[in-house]
């Protein structure tokens, strides 16, 4: 991962998103380091595990400590669901095999301490992740902070518009990852059309859309090309991005319900806020 991660600073990115939970954070500390980039030019976003929202202060250290970057640019709460802390395990399980989540700390917990952060200075920006319209509205029932940024699932067959629209009102910054959509979406009839029409790759073509619809994208590639190509966005004509928002489908390709129990993570849809989005299998 240094190497690629390298290779992408040298080919012009220059944020860098991370997690407690992704066991990335130290190694992205190090590529920043070997690159020689100023530590201003580049933006570290990290996150607030699931299991941490009763330990905020010292979780945000302890990723600070290993990324060795300084500061940290955005810190978001990961997933709007506690889970209990086993020290060493992010996924804790019950006995039965389900998601050890709980309702002694909740995300408005979290927040207020996060909102806390801002103060030492360690931090330039909070925010959330996966959280619907449903969650926000609860999280704006106790925050003094409106968070930066929501980073969720986004791509042509999962537009979230109504989210969008809402973020875009409370002045929040929208984040995609998933941004290509894989390759149902980037193999979608209409999208290679486009792609042969611009002359670019099909992932060029959706990061356009994205991109018209200014939103904040996360694309990965090990490989130096595609990393380049990431970087290099056709214009493409309104009436073509029309056809592209006309895809939209509701349909979450990197995180859907589990078939059995119908949750995510321990959640339902109705909890998360997504039953508006139902999967489709």
């Amino acid at each position: 991962m240094r190497d690629w991660l390298l290779s992408a600073l040298r080919n012009g990115y220059r944020h860098i998103d991370t997690a407690y939970m992704y066991g990335t954070e130290q190694v992205v500390g190090e590529a920043i380091k070997a690159s020689g980039i100023p530590r201003e030019e580049i933006f570290v976003t990290t996150k607030l595990p699931w299991n941490h929202q009763d330990r905020v202060a010292e979780s945000f250290q302890k990723s600070l400590e290993v990324l060795g970057t300084g500061y940290i640019d955005l810190y978001l709460i990961h997933w709007p669901q506690a889970f209990s802390y086993d020290e060493g395990d992010t996924l804790p399980r019950n006995p039965d095999g389900s998601f050890k989540t709980t309702d002694k700390v909740n995300f408005n917990d979290a927040w207020e301490e996060m909102e806390k952060l801002l103060d030492t200075g360690k931090v330039r920006a909070i925010g959330v992740s996966n959280f619907s319209i449903k969650t926000l509205e609860k999280l704006f029932t106790t925050a003094k902070v409106t968070p930066a940024v929501n980073q969720v699932e986004l791509h042509p067959y999962l537009a979230q518009n109504e989210l969008r629209d809402y973020c875009t009102r409370k002045g929040i910054a929208l984040t995609a990852y998933t941004p290509s959509g894989y390759s149902p979406v980037r193999e979608d009839p209409l999208i290679v059309s486009l792609a042969e029409k611009y002359k670019v790759t099909p992932t060029q073509v959706i990061f356009a859309w994205h991109l018209s619809r200014n939103t904040i994208i996360l694309p990965t590639s090990k490989n130096s090309e595609r990393q380049k190509e990431n970087m290099t966005i056709p214009t493409l004509s309104e009436e073509d991005l029309g056809k592209i928002w006309g895809l939209d489908r509701g349909q979450r390709l990197c995180l859907k319900a589990d078939p059995t129990t119908g949750q995510v993570f321990g959640w339902t849809l109705e909890q998360l806020g997504w039953e508006t989005y139902p999967p489709k299998f």
